[in-house]
């Protein structure tokens, strides 16, 4: 039997890495449990699970598989591989510092925003999103300042593949509205994000671009909407983070590590 689909993926590696990415969303399971969870017999899960735990990238502990620590130093190389992430980090510190709330660096890969590195100020709320978390583009603010900078036949292979989906009843689920929200974004240099992705938070974002005026990531502020409002929301954090992202654009003109995109 040929292993491949039509596509040229393998269908054994895909089913092992949808068996990891249902430990991490039931933040461990029993093979019963997992196998229900993703619709996959009890026995595939089984054999993956004793695959993954010979090999180190999951831990049993009592009848419940845990994701391993194995998979942590993966992670760090793959972070410290993006060279924007160690000049961003002390520049996302200071925005949680001076802002009190939440700051992040964030990039985009397959279409998605992943984030970087977060920064937690004073006040800052505490949600599920971690390093590593990755969401729709076009549902924050860091996502939407991605979306304006990328070339148009971009963002349309972008929604094809993920779509427009509602995550909160203020989303935006039209092309054409998010087209004009695009334009406002590049017209303001920040994007705004009221509620689009969490109920009650709002957060500001602002492009870091490379030298050749490609975007690279975003640097984002959210907080509580009762705290997000006013002329902090509108001006104040905007200012912050126009400043943030100059700085860390002059950064990134004067490093000598290439910038992969």
């Amino acid at each position: 039997m040929d292993p491949t689909n039509t596509s040229g993926r393998v269908k054994s590696a895909e089913t092992l890495l949808t068996v990891v990415e249902g430990v991490r969303e039931l933040d461990g399971a029993r093979v019963t449990e997992l196998a229900d969870h993703l619709g996959i017999g009890k026995s595939t899960v089984h054999r993956h699970l004793s695959t993954l735990e010979a090999n180190e990238y999951v831990v049993k502990e009592g009848d419940e598989y845990h994701l391993g620590l194995r998979f942590l130093g993966i992670g760090e190389y793959t972070r410290e591989r993006n060279p924007v992430y160690g000049m961003a980090r002390p520049i996302v510190d200071q925005l949680a510092e001076q802002t009190e709330e939440r700051a992040l660096f964030m990039t985009e890969e397959h279409g998605r925003a992943v984030y970087l590195y977060r920064g937690l100020g004073a006040h800052a709320v505490r949600t599920n999103s971690t390093t590593g978390t990755r969401r729709y583009l076009h549902t924050i603010a860091g996502g939407k300042v991605i979306l304006a900078h990328l070339p148009d036949e971009r963002v349309d292979a972008i929604i094809d593949r993920w779509g427009l989906p509602a995550v909160t009843p203020t989303t935006i689920t039209d092309r054409d509205e998010l087209a004009d929200e695009l334009e406002r974004v590049r017209e303001r240099g920040v994007a705004f994000n009221r509620e689009e992705c969490i109920d009650g938070l709002k957060a500001v974002a602002a492009p870091v671009l490379d030298p050749n005026g490609g975007v690279v990531g975003a640097l984002s502020v959210s907080g509580p909407a009762h705290r997000m409002k006013g002329s902090w929301l509108e001006e104040e954090i905007p200012d912050l983070l126009l400043g943030s992202a100059n700085e860390l654009e002059i950064n990134l003109k004067y490093s000598t590590s290439p910038v992969r995109q």
